[in-house]
């Protein structure tokens, strides 16, 4: 049985997405069996798009040549995965959301202690005045997020496709492999990740600390919160959070976390505003979060600047 045609393309990114590939270890061997690599720019010294039944697209939609890029990939294969939280929802360089493309320029190219030029290249492929992601452009048949996706999810969602098969991945939030437990507390200070050491065994927000592990999708087995580190939303929203318009990141989480302790609500709320960048960075590009009525990350800026606040 000959074997699919498996091509890459990596558009805005960093890469990580490919050593999740590597990641798969020996089961690597497993999805080699079934597919001829036939493009990959982080392997292969190769500038040709070739026809091929599998497309895999990490990174977002930045720049001119991202979209050239896309259009051909999607003109060269039968089906496009998005894989990665940057094709998916935009990943943390949608931060450029929060400032325009001059600014981020200026910042980069003109004053700036490390640089010594006063202006921005213009040999190189035009950056576009926000990022997005992938689907906005071109049409997607899979979507695979993750900052990278765990192996795991790697393996069954590629040999699902090449074999036709339903996929065996949940819509579980983080939570659902997290080993902490959520209990009561007499908690009334609000504390960040960095403020003292946590209880290893109790569910962060019991203890005062922001996770967002009841929002966001699992494609990672939850490894932040077992080394002591709270989840921050890097595989993207939840499924309650993606098709519900009413679900809210900030509500959803100071409704949990006011139960769990005796921590204010709108004190809650506040704090996830004061640092929006932070807890929204991976998706604050993609529509799920743009197009929700409460979504207002550029009014908290704006305000958490003013107050001098830590956003």
């Amino acid at each position: 049985m000959p074997k699919s045609r498996l091509s890459v393309e990596w558009l805005s990114g960093c890469s990580g997405c490919e050593f999740g590939i590597v990641d798969l270890h020996e089961k690597l061997l497993s999805v080699l069996d079934e597919v001829e690599l036939v493009r990959m720019p982080i392997l292969m010294d190769t500038k040709e798009y070739v026809e091929a039944e599998v497309g895999l697209i990490t990174g977002s939609i930045r720049s001119e040549h991202d979209i050239h890029a896309a259009r051909e990939m999607r003109r060269t294969c039968k089906s496009i995965v998005a894989f990665g939280t940057c094709p998916v929802y935009g990943g943390p360089h949608s931060s450029a959301y929060a400032q325009s493309r001059e600014e981020l320029l200026d910042t980069a190219f003109c004053h700036n202690p490390s640089t010594t030029t006063n202006t921005a290249p213009t040999d190189v492929p035009a950056l576009l005045a926000g990022n997005r992601p992938l689907d906005s452009e071109i049409e997607v048949d899979v979507y695979i997020p993750g900052c990278p996706p765990h192996a795991a999810y790697i393996f069954d969602g590629l040999l699902s496709l090449l074999r036709g098969t339903e996929n065996k991945i949940g819509q579980h939030n983080v939570c659902y492999h997290c080993k902490r437990k959520m209990v009561k507390t007499e908690v009334t200070t609000l504390r960040r990740a960095y403020d003292g050491e946590f209880d290893q065994d109790l569910c962060f927000l019991s203890q005062g600390c922001i996770c967002l592990g009841s929002v966001t999708l699992d494609r990672c087995l939850s490894p932040c919160m077992s080394v002591g580190v709270p989840c921050f939303s890097c595989g993207g929203p939840s499924e309650a959070i993606a098709i519900e318009p009413q679900k809210d990141v900030r509500t959803e989480i100071a409704q949990r976390m006011s139960h769990l302790t005796k921590i204010p609500y709108d004190t809650i709320v506040q704090e996830i505003e004061q640092q929006a960048k932070s807890h929204f960075a991976y998706a604050m590009a993609s529509p799920i979060f743009q197009q929700k009525p409460t979504f207002l990350l550029k009014k908290w800026i704006r305000a958490s600047d003013k107050e001098g606040g830590r956003a």
